[in-house]
């Protein structure tokens, strides 16, 4: 692991998760960033006991974890939400928005209801989350990162998520967008993309489901949380890759089946 001192400056760095409270990959990346030596305010909405039981696991009550709750598709509460880690630990070193929804249903009826919904929860509170930390960012010496989590299937969609997709669709563009506006406001600010694929495949799936989803990617495999984690910190701690969207795959966005 890359000297976080080196990259980041001291004191102990720190990260803010949004949608880090139930056990899906959020959570997974706020463990992750925390036993690489990140301080870690974890956000959630509904699940915040489960993001509370978290930061006990991870701290024992101490001062290196905080748990920060709000729907971030409302502008005050987005920027709320940064400015309350930013203030709580006197800095902000890596954002990952990772909070999201996807609500399945088919093409009939889809609402413009759903679109608003999708795109409120997953690109609009991107965004705003995006814009604030940025601009915190701005101030500091060292920057930071800001790592969005996009989708793979947004270039290879499939039915019934009419709404969803073209709320991730967006975000490939967005971080690229934010890479270069916070780049010309702090050079050393980088923002990058994690475009995840099944790396958690739902429980709702059947078996020959699953077994398709796997056969599907070039590795024969299912990801797992911990690989879309890992990511997200190589992302946070290299100082040379911005305006990236990687997929963490298996190689499913590139496989012929």
């Amino acid at each position: 692991m890359e000297d976080l001192n080196l990259v980041f400056g001291t004191p102990r760095p720190v990260a803010l998760v949004t949608g880090s409270g139930a056990p899906r990959i959020g959570n997974c990346i706020a463990r992750t960033l925390f036993a690489r030596g990140y301080r870690v305010a974890l956000h959630a909405r509904e699940s915040i006991a489960d993001a509370h039981t978290t930061a006990d696991e991870l701290d024992a009550g101490g001062s290196d974890t905080l748990v920060l709750s709000g729907n971030l598709a409302d502008e005050a509460a987005a920027y709320a939400l940064i400015d309350g880690a930013h203030d709580h630990f006197g800095r902000l070193d890596v954002l990952v928005n990772c909070a999201a929804i996807w609500h399945a249903r088919t093409l009939e009826e889809t609402t413009a209801q759903d679109l608003r919904d999708h795109f409120d929860a997953n690109t609009l509170a991107s965004f705003l989350c995006a814009q604030r930390a940025g601009l915190i960012m701005k101030g500091q010496s060292h920057g930071g990162a800001i790592i969005n989590l996009g989708d793979w299937a947004t270039t290879r969609p499939y039915p019934d998520y009419a709404a969803y997709f073209p709320s991730k669709g967006a975000i490939p563009t967005m971080t690229r967008s934010l890479a270069v506006e916070l780049s010309r406001r702090n050079p050393r600010i980088r923002v990058s993309a994690v475009l995840p694929g099944p790396a958690m495949l739902p429980d709702t799936l059947s078996q020959a489901e699953r077994e398709n989803a796997i056969h599907a990617t070039l590795l024969q495999k299912a990801g797992s949380p911990e690989d879309i984690a890992n990511a997200v910190a190589f992302l946070a701690e290299s100082t040379f890759i911005t305006g990236v969207c990687l997929p963490v795959d298996g190689g499913r966005s590139i496989s012929p089946n």
